[in-house]
């Protein structure tokens, strides 16, 4: 069966009335695109980007809100249409100075399997370093000779496998894990970092990220591969001295996958808590931000052992 995507143009004012209206409705179940989380999104989490797409700010900066909904294309969503165009009429008449927006609804079909599918039709098996092939749970792949297979399912966080930083790291990994180091894994996102050095060897100590829904995502896919990636830590530990406290020290490898300025405002809490002899591993470098997030490491005590690139993106494997 196929369905109707009704996309609902209002205003951040309009959320609850809106969504109320559906639920007079019987209409279950909505995708929720608030303008003002964007504005949000960037000043709550500035010191995170290196740059952000002017054109997107742009389109952003101008964009309305909008509630997506998802109707069978048959007599019953037919209805639920005419209904739900009926009330938004009705909640528009008693707005006249416009608060909630336009409250319009497009609609448009959506074929089940693209619905369902989505992204994942492009998310195969492929392989990553020399030890491990990376593939969704949805896929099936036999083990190549001297190869593991990973499994991941990204959900909303970072982290397939496929970026160039994540391939880099994972590299890194192989050289730095023989079998029980320690390790600490900061801005986790999947968790896919973890659980390649947990499938290598490592004691994977703690997983870090400002997102607590890929804490648990990662938690999620350590199961599904059958290792374990230590404890959670959710926050910020460059703002929050009570969280970096909190991580513990004395880690043979720290992997950061993350941006310049956090891994240059980081760097020495990273020199803190590696052992002597340690090996940090970062990336989420820009090539035109690697030579200051070098001279940030030497100067926090570190010696860059190895730098690689990929595209526009460097990884350094750095030794205390």
């Amino acid at each position: 069966m196929d369905f109707t995507e009704v996309t609902i143009s209002t205003a951040t004012p309009g959320i609850d009335p809106v969504t109320g209206l559906l639920d007079d409705l019987g209409i279950e179940g909505y995708v929720l695109e608030d303008a003002a989380d964007f504005q949000e999104f960037l000043q709550d989490t500035e010191i995170y980007w290196d740059y952000v797409d002017e054109d997107l700010v742009r389109e952003k900066s101008g964009a309305e809100t909008r509630i997506k909904i998802y109707l069978t294309q048959d007599a019953d969503g037919e209805a639920q249409l005419a209904a739900l165009r009926q009330r938004l009429d009705t909640l528009r008449a008693a707005d006249p100075e416009g608060r909630y927006g336009r409250l319009a609804a497009e609609a448009g079909t959506v074929r089940q399997e693209d619905w369902e599918w989505g992204w994942k039709q492009y998310f195969k098996p492929f392989p990553v370093g020399t030890r491990f092939i990376v593939k969704p749970s949805w896929e099936e792949c036999a083990p190549e000779e001297g190869r593991m297979v990973l499994e991941i399912d990204p959900a909303s966080s970072f982290g397939t496998g496929s970026h160039e930083t994540t391939q880099l790291c994972m590299a890194a990994l192989e050289k730095a894990v023989h079998g029980g180091e320690k390790v600490l894994d900061m801005g986790t996102g999947s968790g896919i970092l973890a659980i390649a050095a947990a499938m290598l060897g490592a004691e994977v100590g703690a997983v870090v990220d400002i997102d607590e829904n890929c804490l648990k995502t990662a938690q999620e896919n350590a199961e599904k591969n059958g290792v374990r990636i230590g404890r959670g830590f959710c926050g910020d530990a460059l703002r929050d001295p009570a969280l970096a406290d909190a991580l513990g020290g004395g880690y043979d490898v720290i992997v950061a996958n993350i941006v310049a300025d956090v891994i240059i405002g980081m760097a020495p809490m990273f020199a803190g808590k590696l052992r002597a002899g340690g090996a940090l591993i970062c990336s989420g470098i820009l090539d035109g931000r690697a030579d200051e997030v070098a001279e940030a490491l030497r100067q926090a005590g570190f010696t860059v052992a190895e730098r690689a690139q990929r595209g526009d993106w460097v990884r350094f494997t750095a030794a205390r």
